[in-house]
């Protein structure tokens, strides 16, 4: 245990953040550089290292939380970056981008703010890449097996990762022009700079990962095609079907998925365009959707200098306190308040657009909205509630459906589907066709980035075993379990 009285003697502390005016000026992650080692070994002394350590069960990775914890709190770093990586590819990820089950799920945090997994996380793997710590883990000898990866967001490049360190030949194919999937143009800047997916790639290039930019299997090449040319195949594809808001004047210009929008900011970041050729600057901007993907909206609309910000949800304001029946260790719905959120904006909840409104050239100019109550557990307009608000670039962040079905994909492969439309699989992460493998959202439905790593992970032991008879990579979550967060 790290300090039996740790948690008595230490409150909890968060990591500081650059001051509004400042961040808005830049595209910089939010948070002070360097301000949470000097507290980083008071906050983890707070762990009490459980006997039955709950935090486990709340991490998908099954991340050895006590351990590291005990580690960094004893600054003994590269102790703390080897257990951290035991289980978790890219932490470096996860503690910038990971809604944190663990924590809800901490002992601690049944009567006091629980402890700061996530900051530690994230403070153990930068002090480590810092340190140089984190090198390549070339394979000793190879397999002489193929296996091409679908997809390079974290579920791909975990599943790669592990593949090409059990010894296999890997090939990442993505259909952007860049590695990173959704981490690459979906998570914008401020939250996590592209320098640490960078370094990874990086990483797994020396280890003798393959990547392929720039082609989409279904379209460009074909899956039966790429089938024969590998001994098996990992799909990581995602779900990248976003969903619609089919109301009167969803036509108009101006209207856009959250990944039409979100992009194009990023690309500006990469040093394609000047400018965004979707901007909100001098705009009033509506963002539908309360999620994370929608305050990436928000902070994004605040950066361009949008006239206005505001976010519609249509599901009731969340408490800031558990609800009875979301009692720990279970993930709560809980009022969060981001760091787009703390730049600006108004958040407006309990309403539904009704239709948008345009001016003579097509342009949208008003959103028409109606409050909603649940009735008989239905949701509800409450009439008399009808309003419209300036609008002049909307974008929808209303979650995604399911993978892609227009390239071909799914079809070309002639895989089976689920009940919910994501691609079937069994205990081993295999398709109905031998050899093919799924992992992350394309298997599971939209989720988590810490679920998406556990994923791929677990598809590379079943894709590993496939190919070897036997595998001695760690043992895999089965795809019918769900975590006390879901």
């Amino acid at each position: 245990m790290a300090d039996p009285k740790g948690f008595l003697n230490h409150g909890r502390e968060v990591a500081k953040s650059r001051p509004v005016d400042v961040r808005l000026k830049d595209w910089n992650e939010v948070y002070v550089p360097g301000s949470l080692l000097p507290i980083i070994s008071k906050q983890a002394s707070r762990c009490m290292d459980c006997g039955i350590p709950f935090c486990h069960n709340g991490c998908p990775l099954g991340n050895l939380i006590p351990e590291w914890n005990d580690f960094a709190y004893r600054e003994d770093w590269s102790a703390a970056s080897e257990r951290l990586h035991a289980t978790n590819n890219f932490p470096e990820f996860t503690g910038r981008l990971c809604p944190a089950p663990c924590e809800s799920a901490c002992v601690l945090g049944i009567n006091q703010p629980p402890v700061t997994i996530k900051n530690v996380e994230v403070s153990i793997i930068d002090k480590a890449w810092d340190s140089g710590d984190v090198e390549p883990q070339a394979p000793e000898r190879l397999s002489g097996k193929t296996v091409a990866v679908i997809g390079s967001g974290p579920a791909g490049l975990a599943a790669a990762q592990q593949l090409t360190r059990a010894g296999h030949t890997v090939a990442v194919y993505e259909r952007a022009d860049r590695v990173g999937g959704l981490l690459r143009y979906g998570i914008p800047e401020f939250k996590m700079e592209k320098r640490h997916i960078n370094r990874r790639i990086e990483q797994m290039r020396a280890e003798g990962t393959r990547f392929r930019t720039g082609i989409e299997i279904g379209r460009d090449l074909k899956a039966t095609d790429l089938k024969k040319r590998y001994d098996a195949v990992v799909i990581a594809a995602g779900a990248t079907t976003a969903r619609d808001l089919p109301v009167p004047g969803r036509e108009l210009k101006g209207i856009h998925q959250a990944m039409e929008y979100l992009p194009l900011a990023n690309k500006v970041q990469e040093g394609d365009y000047v400018a965004p050729p979707i901007s909100a600057e001098g705009k009033h901007v509506i963002v539908i959707g309360g999620g994370d993907t929608g305050a990436d909206c928000v902070g994004t609309a605040h950066r361009q200098g949008a006239a206005s910000v505001t976010q519609l949800e249509i599901m009731p304001r969340p408490g800031e306190d558990r609800a009875p029946h979301q009692p720990w260790p279970t993930f709560p719905m809980l009022y969060k308040v981001t760091s787009a959120h703390e730049e600006g904006g108004e958040r407006v909840y309990s309403v539904s657009t009704t239709h948008f409104e345009g001016d003579e050239d097509g342009n949208v100019q008003w959103l028409h909205l109606t409050e909603v109550e649940f009735i008989e557990g239905k949701l509800t307009p409450k009439p008399g509630t009808e309003r419209k608000i300036p609008a002049q670039l909307v974008t929808l962040a209303m979650g995604f459906t399911g993978t892609d079905r227009e390239n071909g994909l799914v079809e070309q492969f002639g895989l089976e589907l689920d009940e919910r439309g994501n691609i079937a699989r069994d205990a081993d992460f295999q398709t109905n066709v031998p050899g093919v493998f799924v992992a992350g959202d394309a298997g599971r439905g939209q989720s988590l980035i810490v679920w998406a790593i556990a994923e791929g992970r677990s598809a590379a032991r079943g894709c590993d075993r496939f190919l070897t008879g036997a595998s001695e990579l760690p043992a895999p979550i089965r795809p019918t379990d769900r975590s006390l967060m879901v």
